[in-house]
């Protein structure tokens, strides 16, 4: 336990006594816990080892910061769906302490960065992993989504928001005039309205490569704390354009088509022509994309986590090649290459 630092003696202390509440009834060795890893939030994550072998993990969520429920809520929701999610196996919600099953340490994205690309092997690989991944999206969009809040217009503008105030303003240190604000206004409200007419399913939030574990099953699936009733291609953009690992847009294009004919015939509401659905998928992920770089650009400046610094070009360019590609979207582009200092060439628009 001597690897674990603590801001906070009296959280030391509420934690020591609560682990050695659970070590009797879970037969946990409360000198074995050690950092598992730690999330874009102010929780963190313990190991801990069993006395009979295997290990658990310990979720440490200060209840100032975090609310552990909508992750027990979840919990329970995407298991009782078949989902390979943590159990639930020990709860102080009051205080934010929880054990929980040990899906391993082995993400995805640990799992793709170890392939080779160019080999055989390395694609079937890297092709398993995303097949399973759409095969768990579409067991997790078929779960009924009435108990958890629905990703409505304000929900979808707040997140907007993120990025002129944390990007634009305190990131690149560009003050936009009068002219850029109402342009960016206007882009808001187009991305919105395409957004909000989407049919709305159970959508995960973070359905990304850093939050799908390698079980040896089924994907193991975290940090679903978030979970809205939403638009039905978020956690699907979330996948294809993650902010961690980039795929070439025929790929995308290859592995979407596959999850819409799967989905189609689950009876998921996709539409019955790809052509919207990719549409839809790409201003979705626009948003998507414009938050990202919000919130990476606040966990520096705000929280001190630059690890995140790293990622922002991919996402920058994620953004900026939807909004390159259709024409009534042009003047975001323009923006987007403003704020950066940059001029990009740019292909086809719709």
């Amino acid at each position: 336990m001597s690897d674990i630092l603590w801001a906070d003696g009296a959280r030391q202390r509420a934690f020591q006594q609560w682990l050695g509440e659970q070590a009797g009834p879970h037969r946990l060795e409360p000198s074995s816990v050690r950092p598992a890893s730690a999330d874009a939030s102010f929780r963190r994550y313990f190991r801990v080892d069993g006395r009979e072998g295997g290990s658990f993990i310990i979720m440490d969520a200060p209840p100032g910061h975090e609310d552990c429920r909508p992750f027990v809520q979840v919990a329970a929701l995407l298991r009782d769906g078949g989902l390979n999610a943590p159990e639930v196996l020990a709860r102080d919600e009051a205080q934010g302490f929880l054990l929980l099953s040990d899906l391993g340490s082995r993400t995805f994205l640990a799992e793709l960065q170890a392939q080779d690309f160019s080999s055989r092997d390395g694609l079937k690989v890297v092709d398993g992993l995303y097949h399973s991944a759409l095969e768990s999206l579409i067991q997790l969009q078929r779960i009924e989504a009435t108990s958890v809040p629905a990703y409505d217009r304000a929900l979808l503008r707040r997140e907007l928001d993120l990025f002129p105030e944390w990007y634009v303003h305190r990131h690149r240190g560009v003050t936009l005039d009068d002219t850029q604000r109402q342009l960016l206004e206007d882009a808001f409200e187009l991305i919105i309205k395409v957004c909000e007419v989407q049919p709305t399913v159970l959508v995960h939030r973070d359905f990304h490569s850093r939050n799908l574990m390698v079980t040896g099953g089924a994907p193991g699936v975290l940090d679903f704390q978030d979970a809205v009733r939403g638009p039905v291609t978020y956690d699907l953009a979330s996948l294809l354009r993650d902010a961690y690992i980039e795929w070439d847009e025929a790929i995308q294009i290859d592995w979407a088509a596959r999850y819409w004919e799967r989905a189609r015939k689950a009876g998921l509401p996709v539409g019955d022509d790809f052509g919207t659905f990719w549409r839809d998928f790409e201003w979705m992920g626009l948003q998507r994309h414009l938050k990202v770089l919000g919130i990476f650009a606040r966990l520096n400046h705000r929280d001190g986590k630059d690890g995140y610094l790293k990622d922002l070009p991919l996402v920058w360019r994620y953004a900026h090649h939807v909004a390159s590609r259709y024409s009534v979207l042009r003047p975001l582009s323009r923006l987007l290459e403003h704020i950066e200092n940059v001029e990009v060439k740019f292909g086809y628009t719709f």
